[in-house]
């Protein structure tokens, strides 16, 4: 007598990984495209660089306000129709800026910019989490991990592309590229992406709290601004956070007739999503030190051009990217951190070894040693975020996942102009050093006080 085979369980989508993988480079080969393009741009328009520098303020005031409250309507409306404006968004912003007549008008076109690129990548977790609960499985940790290399590899490349682009067409060119972006954007979300995607045990949506966005934003806006000129005479606006936060933490707490945009009271017993949030902060201060204040020290402090600067920097990104696919398909998120924690040490105190006549090895060894963390942490981060967000607000969740990112990334800048005066000396370089110290020994106690990482990786490796 025969027996029919038991069915094949149901295997994740593997169509999606394209639009996935498109969307969520948008933000990253816009925040890093635009470095080489600045100053033929302030050339452009006679502006000095106090101006052309809002034109990376303004996409990082965008995106860090707009990818939670993005995030939320995919958890809302679900992916297709925010993808498909968010690529729009885009086309239209990359369009304008092709042809702004004025600095304003490009200041204006990279915050369109910037708000179209903010549905990507709430979208692909959704993205994700929806796939594990149709089979029933968890998605594929290559999934993940290919979603964290593709990001960190277009932050890579995005410089020399932005100067191949230059080169080719003019600075204008880096702009434009955004609507071929767009364009293909709108066309994998036509074509690949399910028109539902939410489930029967999915919670009920209660309507969307718009009046809760505006505190939030303006608070952010506030904390944003402060980080990216800190001065005594600009405390008001701290103040002015502060205040507008607590208006917004009244608010959501209060909020019973709709869903609230961020469910603080859900947030708040959610200790270690919070924890996530915080080493995701830390990890990006110390990533965007390096890249703007190791970078600057390099050509300043040790005399390189900015070619060989950029050279040196170089093993720092491929070996992130090499130890993130290696590492990517083992879920052990506190040993990843450790780990990465421990190198990020190694690579801070060996900056106080470095002197204007340091040979060239080593901020080479730095680099590479720095790579480690760059591919662990993002990726031990990003995979904790997806294990500890409540399903039903995992878009919103990730959105805020890069906020704080971005709040890590503002504070690097700020710390890196604060320890450098005029030039980026090796005085400067080692009291930034002392500061980065601070930070990693900091993310490291976070690391080890958390014992959630631990029954985490238990129950999913």
């Amino acid at each position: 007598m025969s027996t029919a085979a038991p069915p094949k369980p149901a295997a994740f989508d593997r169509r999606l990984i394209v639009p996935m993988i498109v969307g969520a480079i948008f933000n990253p080969i816009n925040s890093s495209i635009i470095a080489v393009s600045l100053v033929p741009i302030g050339h452009a328009f006679g502006a000095p660089v106090s101006q052309t520098v809002w034109l990376v303020s303004a996409l990082y005031l965008a995106t860090a306000i707009g990818q939670p409250v993005v995030g939320r309507l995919v958890d809302v409306f679900g992916p297709r129709p925010l993808y498909l404006g968010g690529s729009a968004l885009l086309a239209v912003g990359g369009l304008l800026g092709t042809v702004a007549p004025s600095l304003g008008v490009l200041i204006a076109a990279r915050v369109l910019i910037g708000f179209g690129t903010c549905s990507g990548y709430p979208a692909a977790m959704y993205l994700i989490r929806s796939e594990s609960r149709r089979t029933g499985q968890d998605s594929p940790a290559g999934v993940l991990t290919t979603l964290s290399i593709s990001t960190q590899t277009i932050a890579v490349i995005g410089p020399s592309l932005g100067g191949l682009l230059i080169a080719l067409g003019g600075w204008r060119s880096t702009i434009a590229i955004n609507i071929p972006l767009g364009v293909l954007g709108i066309a994998l979300g036509l074509t690949l992406l399910p028109k539902h995607t939410r489930t029967v045990d999915d919670e009920p949506q209660q309507g969307f709290d718009v009046p809760g966005i505006a505190p939030f934003a303006a608070a952010l806006t506030a904390l944003l601004v402060f980080l990216m000129s800190i001065d005594a005479d600009h405390l008001y606006l701290l103040a002015l956070a502060a205040l507008l936060g607590a208006a917004f933490a009244v608010r959501e707490l209060r909020v019973t007739h709709t869903d609230p945009f961020i469910d603080l009271r859900v947030l708040s017993g959610n200790g270690p999503l919070l924890a996530t949030y915080a080493r995701t902060i830390l990890t990006m201060i110390i990533s965007y030190v390096f890249l703007y204040g190791f970078t600057q020290w390099l050509e300043d402090g040790r005399g390189l051009s900015a070619s060989a600067a950029g050279l040196i920097l170089l093993p720092m990104f491929g070996t992130g990217i090499v130890v993130a696919a290696v590492t990517g398909r083992r879920q052990a998120v506190r040993g990843k951190l450790v780990a990465g924690s421990l190198c990020q040490l190694i690579a801070i105190v060996l900056l106080f070894a470095l002197d204007n006549d340091s040979p060239l090895w080593l901020p080479i060894l730095i680099a590479l040693i720095l790579g480690i963390p760059q591919g662990l942490n993002n990726l031990a981060n990003q995979n904790a975020l997806y294990f500890q967000a409540e399903p039903g607000r995992i878009a919103a969740s990730a959105g805020l996942f890069r906020t704080f990112g971005y709040l890590g990334a503002i504070a690097a800048s700020a710390a890196t102009g604060a320890f450098f005066g005029a030039t980026a000396d090796t005085a400067g370089l080692h009291h930034l050093a002392l500061f980065l110290s601070g930070v990693a020994v900091l993310f490291l106690a976070l690391t080890l006080a958390d014992r959630s990482l631990s029954l985490l990786t238990k129950t999913k490796d």
